[in-house]
C-alpha cells in the first residue's frame, strides 16, 4: 500500500514540475515595432497596449522577452501563433 501511494504522489511531483512554460519573444531585424506590439495585442489574452510596447522595447534593447507564462497546453499556442505572424521565438521553456 506504501508503495502504491508513493508512487503517485512521484507521479503528481513530476507532472507539477512541468505545469508552467515561458513563451520568450526573441529580437530580429525584419519585424517592426509596430508588428510585434499588435501580435503582441492580438494573441496573448489581458495583454495591454502599453504592456505590449513595453515588451517590445524590452525584446530591441535585450534581445528577448518574456510574454506570457502559464500551462504548456496554453504556452504551445501562444507560441504557434505568434511564429504564425512571422515572430521570431524562442523555444518553449518549461519552468
Amino acid at each position: 500500500m506504501i508503495n502504491s501511494l508513493s508512487k503517485v504522489l512521484e507521479q503528481k511531483e513530476s507532472k507539477k514540475k512541468y505545469s508552467e512554460a515561458r513563451v520568450i519573444v526573441l529580437d530580429d531585424s525584419f519585424n517592426t515595432f509596430q508588428h510585434v506590439a499588435n501580435s503582441l495585442l492580438t494573441i496573448i489574452p489581458g495583454m495591454s497596449e502599453k504592456k505590449a510596447w513595453a515588451l517590445t522595447i524590452k525584446v530591441d534593447k535585450t534581445g528577448s522577452a518574456e510574454v506570457w507564462r502559464g500551462n504548456l497546453e496554453q504556452a504551445e499556442l501562444y507560441h504557434e501563433l505568434l511564429f504564425s505572424k512571422g515572430l521570431t521565438m524562442a523555444p518553449i521553456e518549461k519552468t
